[in-house]
């Protein structure tokens, strides 16, 4: 075997273990921040900023592998999330949440190279979400909604029924109250 075709073996096999530690320990997530309008700073246009993030955690021991997805993608970037209660070690993510970098990166690499596990689901949900927002569909109360509606179906399956709710009686009035 050539030095190229060893290269090439070996690269075939990091990318299925990165596709692998994805599965076993990513999230590719979809969260709702309330954002009002306050003096001196102007609220989002109907209320809420929504967030997107692809993160892999694991523990102290093991941060050295969170490195190593930072310098396959070379994107994100890897946090110390300390930990002050009874366990034994803090934690560390790997978070892409820069939607440039989930568009040219993240995304493509994994609609290439799919998850095999129930997280793949997840991932398409999550990439349509990204891309929905890339064409400014979350800048508006139905696209907001409909965002709200994919993102309960994901992960825990957190219900988004008073969010959406809300978005559905907005007025724009509600958000000048600064309450």
């Amino acid at each position: 075997m050539t030095g190229a075709e060893n290269q090439q073996e070996r690269l075939i096999e990091f990318r299925g273990w990165v596709i692998g530690f994805v599965d076993g320990e990513g999230c590719f997530s979809i969260g709702f921040v309330r954002q009002r309008c306050r003096p001196g700073r102007s609220g989002y246009k109907i209320g809420y900023e929504v967030a997107h993030e692809f993160a892999v955690t694991q523990g102290a021991q093991s941060v050295s592998t969170l490195h190593e997805l930072h310098e396959y993608f070379g994107v994100g970037q890897v946090l110390a999330n300390r930990r002050y209660d009874n366990h034994r070690e803090h934690l560390y993510r790997y978070v892409v949440r820069r939607r440039e970098d989930l568009l040219t990166t993240v995304i493509p690499f994994f609609r290439q190279y799919p998850l095999r596990s129930s997280k793949r689901d997840n991932f398409e949900k999550f990439a349509s979400v990204v891309e929905m927002i890339d064409a400014g569909r979350h800048l508006t109360v139905d696209g907001l909604i409909e965002i709200a509606e994919i993102a309960e179906t994901m992960n825990r399956r957190k219900p988004r029924h008073e969010l959406i709710r809300i978005l559905r009686d907005h007025t724009p009035e509600a958000l000048d109250t600064g309450s």
